[in-house]
């Protein structure tokens, strides 16, 4: 999506959309769960949006070279691993347990990126509907607790490390790259997550599902995320993160008939309010020629 289109569309409606996409993809990735591991699937998703990124925007040459591309290569290998440690996660536990985890590591961003008390309140607030919407269930499988812990914490990563790569001013190209060297250095668990072999890989439907799982799951939520990170905070970004659980309940109600409990629709709620509070129109535009330049060390805007 165009920078200037992405201006004039409201954050939350590009979110949602960009969640809508996510949903429709994590269903296509479900059908391969049969066929690989949860991490291959993963990584093949990760290949098919690295392949259609390339393609699309051929990064030029500065992109592959010094700060750019260890910058973008951070970005990508967390990103990556992110969606793997997620896809063992609900691999492990239920859906909903899995994201409702996995969402502290963006309400932890928003808390850490501001002090203002109308951010910390609508943080509260979206905490308590992802909880609703959610329906924690703390007896869940060890094992998967460690992997959407996990999965929370490169969630973070990801705010952060998106955030500097979409204040550099390449956002998508760079994620291309990114997404790329990510590729390159996660195809191992291609070797060991085929349980049929590697002739599994090229079938033609594993190919096509797995483009498909990559196009709908990354390209597009995350172009989006890179347009919209251009124009809000890591704080707001990460409240307006809330809106995908309730964007998957909205999906869960229309696609598959299953209707929200009171709790859900008391989350959906409460979701929409903290949206409310902290889209405001008003805020200032982000420093879009700070970013670059920070160390690693350097403590979040």
């Amino acid at each position: 999506m165009p920078v200037a289109l992405g201006r004039r569309v409201p954050a939350p409606v590009l979110f949602v959309l960009g969640g809508l996409s996510m949903y429709v993809g994590a269903a296509l990735a479900i059908g391969l769960f049969d066929r690989l591991a949860p991490s291959a699937v993963a990584v093949l998703r990760l290949i098919g949006a690295a392949a259609v990124l390339l393609a699309w925007r051929r990064p030029p040459a500065a992109a592959w070279r010094g700060v750019r591309l260890g910058r973008a290569g951070a970005f990508g290998l967390a990103t990556a691993l992110m969606n793997l440690a997620f896809y063992e996660a609900i691999a492990r536990m239920p859906l909903g347990t899995a994201v409702a985890v996995e969402f502290c590591g963006p309400v932890a961003v928003a808390a850490v990126s501001s002090r203002r008390p109308r951010d910390v309140a609508a943080v509260a607030l979206a905490l308590a509907g992802v909880l609703f919407i959610a329906d924690v269930r703390w007896s869940a499988a060890p094992l998967g607790l460690v992997w959407a812990m996990v999965a929370a914490a490169l969630w973070a990563a990801y705010i952060v490390l998106g955030a500097r790569v979409a204040r550099a001013g390449n956002g998508v190209d760079d994620m291309a790259v990114g997404f790329a060297v990510a590729a390159v250095m996660l195809s191992p668990v291609l070797l060991i997550g085929v349980p049929g072999g590697p002739a599994t890989l090229f079938e033609p439907a594993v190919l096509v599902l797995g483009l498909g799982v990559g196009v709908l799951s990354s390209v597009v939520p995350y172009a989006l995320d890179q347009v919209v990170l251009r124009r809000v905070g890591r704080a707001r970004f990460a409240v307006l993160l809330a809106l995908l659980p309730a964007t998957a309940t909205v999906v869960g109600l229309l696609a598959l008939a299953q209707v929200p409990t009171p709790g859900e629709a008391l989350g959906i709620a409460a979701v929409v309010g903290a949206v409310a509070l902290r889209s405001r129109d008003g805020d200032p535009e982000p420093d879009l020629t700070t970013e670059s330049s920070s160390r690693p060390e350097d403590r979040p805007p």
